[in-house]
């Protein structure tokens, strides 16, 4: 029997291989990283687009200012980057996809979709959210299967994760498109429309502010919250996608959640896509 085949010989090899890829990875960490700045920061600043139709992921503070998981996120790839960081705020989801296509911002925080893919990179998901539908009380529809059915008006917000998923799905139902999310249960209302659909969150708050109507049990959609780059921008998502990985793994997304009261969202599950 050789020396190399001995148990002892084994262990011994299998720990300088393991020394030299740990050695490996400490050099390559930092061309990672400044590969990533390259990406993400070509302008000087990390332009982070902040989607404030989207109340899970962020908000206007009392001063003003967004708030919310994903402004903490963007705050800390920021941090860790070593770059400055520029907020910029969108009224939906639609008009970040389009200025992530036109790349006049660097990272944005979006729902999965295979549309938004053509021009998108995405992690893995760091939230999961639900899609839900909301009728009038007097409505006779008590199933979500019940909704796609002809003479059926489903208000959506333009550009959204459910508007591209319901605008694949929906083969009888009408789609009606509001300019953002927030203003689906107002034009919902104004033209009385049969469904309102959003993400549920969002639905629960407004059908406290006007009353009358009620959410439809269960889901119709999970919606997968992930960062997303232009497209072409793979070492700015090969780092994003560790970073997520981290900020779900350390806890640090569920304290964002926590911290921001924001009730009925999940952190997504480990995963690399």
């Amino acid at each position: 029997m050789s020396r190399l085949s001995t148990p002892d010989a084994t262990r011994r090899r299998l720990l300088l291989l393991g020394g030299a890829a740990a050695l490996a990875g400490c050099a390559t960490a930092p061309d990672a990283r400044a590969g990533a700045i390259a990406e993400l920061a070509s302008t000087g600043r990390l332009r982070a687009a902040i989607n404030l139709g989207n109340p899970i992921l962020a908000s206007r503070g009392p001063d003003g200012a967004p708030q919310g998981v994903s402004v903490d996120l963007a705050r800390e790839a920021a941090r860790r980057l070593g770059v400055p960081l520029e907020l910029v705020p969108f009224p939906s989801a639609g008009s970040v996809v389009e200025a992530v296509k036109a790349r006049q911002v660097d990272l944005a925080f979006v729902a999965i979709d295979p549309v938004r893919g053509a021009d998108t990179d995405y992690t893995a998901p760091y939230v999961i959210i639900e899609g839900a539908y909301l009728v009038r009380d007097d409505s006779p529809l008590q199933r979500n299967d019940e909704v796609d059915r002809a003479g059926t008006r489903v208000a959506v917000g333009r550009g959204s994760a459910y508007d591209l998923f319901l605008t694949r799905e929906l083969k009888a139902a009408t789609i009606v498109r509001a300019p953002t999310s927030p203003g689906v249960v107002d034009l919902f209302l104004a033209q009385r429309l049969e469904v309102a659909a959003g993400v549920r969150q969002q639905l629960e708050s407004d059908a406290l502010r006007v009353g009358g109507v009620r959410l439809l049990p269960g889901r119709f959609m999970v919606i997968e919250q992930a960062l997303g780059v232009p497209k072409g921008r793979h070492l700015a998502q090969a780092w994003l996608g560790g970073f997520v990985e981290e900020m779900k793994a350390s806890g640090f997304v569920a304290d964002a959640l926590k911290r921001h009261a924001i009730e009925g969202a999940a952190v997504a599950p480990p995963g690399v896509r």
